[in-house]
């Protein structure tokens, strides 16, 4: 049996933090790892997972597409592509999509199409304010853009054009804003910032202040749509409707694929101004398809609703037994459990050696993104592996 932690340490950048485990199959949420060892994952390949590993649906629809075509270019009409965007519009308030190939991208896109409405709308303006605590992707533009200094440092300088102000601060976004602003972007959820949930009436203000002045409203639902939160878009859940969403993640259940989704009159890039060679690629969007699809035909919004609040009470149960937790947080199948101290490290190692895959959010700090086809079962057993690593530790 091959040492893949020696091939890796040859042959691999050093780019991430690995637990000494390496996974080679997978069915429903349970995955194996080379060794046949079982495990219940929480991970979800960080939410992306929403149908779980490898359900009939995805595996369905990426075989019967790979039979047909694999790729063209978008000089050219393909079926998938059309069908993903007319779901993911008539799912929403947004009116026009574009296929790109992860969230970066997504953002990436966004931030220009802002930039463009800018130059076209706002005689010019390209600031983007968003908030700290964010992240919105890994290019030089998208590190900017994430308010997390720790991005930032490597990569300094760092390019302009984008305002950080603390997250749920109304009165510092509106102070930040200026005749340079063309837009704020925000996640209603800040998943890798830690979890935190935006507040009702921030996002209201946020959006009304956007309308004030003119200025485009980017929410981030990279980690929070397609179900996660408990609604298709975690926007439902504000009565706010922004002028521009990104995508990715969930919404492929495990192929790369994102997208940016805007209305009418955000939506500004003309031919030529945009592109990607693979995005839009026909798998990519049929497995999309399948995955919207399937989602929407068996109300798994209601599912990750119903199972999130398990998860959240169970998890309130913990906090109540061990007084080493400081925090629980979350929306739907997206929770967090802040520590008093640095234990997320361990407290992850033990709970990956009990049979359970849970997400090393910060130091102090762990995340659970379960698939929305979680049972009730399932969520007990990771609730009871947590309580004895817990009792352990």
């Amino acid at each position: 049996m091959s040492d893949w932690t020696e091939i890796e340490k040859e042959y691999y950048m050093p780019t991430f933090k690995r637990f000494p485990v390496t996974l080679v199959q997978g069915k429903g949420n349970i995955v194996l790892d080379d060794k046949g060892n079982k495990y219940l994952d929480f991970v979800s390949g960080w939410a992306v997972n929403s149908l779980g590993h490898c359900h009939p649906a995805i595996v369905d629809a990426v075989t019967d597409q790979v039979n047909k075509l694999i790729h063209t270019s978008n000089s050219y009409y393909t079926i998938p592509q059309l069908q993903l965007a007319k779901l993911l519009v008539e799912n929403s308030c947004m009116d026009k999509v574009f296929c790109c190939n992860s969230g970066t991208e997504a953002t990436e896109g966004a931030v220009k199409l802002a930039r463009r409405y800018g130059r076209k709308h706002l005689n010019g303006a390209y600031e983007v304010i968003t908030a700290t605590g964010s992240f919105h992707g890994r290019t030089l533009a998208m590190v900017s853009a994430s308010g997390q200094t720790k991005h930032q440092e490597p990569y300094t300088p760092i390019p302009a054009g984008f305002v950080n102000v603390e997250f749920n601060n109304f009165s510092a976004l509106v102070e930040a804003t200026t005749e340079k602003t063309c837009a704020v972007m925000l996640e209603p959820i800040q998943g890798e910032g830690g979890v935190n949930v935006a507040r009702r009436d921030y996002l209201l203000n946020v959006s009304a202040w956007c309308k004030q002045k003119g200025i485009l409203l980017i929410l981030d639902e990279i980690q929070t749509g397609i179900g996660r939160t408990g609604k298709f878009f975690a926007y439902e859940h504000y009565d706010i409707e922004p002028d521009i969403i990104t995508l990715a993640k969930g919404m492929g259940g495990g192929l790369p694929v994102g997208a940016i989704a805007a209305k009418n009159d955000a939506s500004v890039f003309a031919i030529g101004e945009h592109g990607s060679t693979f995005g839009g690629n026909p798998v990519a969007c049929a497995a999309a398809h399948s995955v919207i699809s399937y989602i929407i035909e068996n109300n798994l919004t209601q599912n990750a609703l119903k199972a999130g609040k398990q998860l959240h009470n169970e998890l309130s149960g913990l906090n109540k037994r061990f007084g080493f937790i400081t925090g629980l947080r979350g929306m739907g199948l997206l929770q967090a459990i802040e520590f008093e101290h640095d234990y997320a490290d361990e407290i992850t190692l033990q709970c990956l050696y009990n049979g359970l895959l849970v997400n090393r959010l910060k130091p102090n700090a762990i995340r659970f993104m379960p698939s929305l086809i979680t049972t009730p079962d399932e969520i007990s057993e990771a609730t009871g592996i947590l309580g004895k690593v817990f009792k352990e530790f």
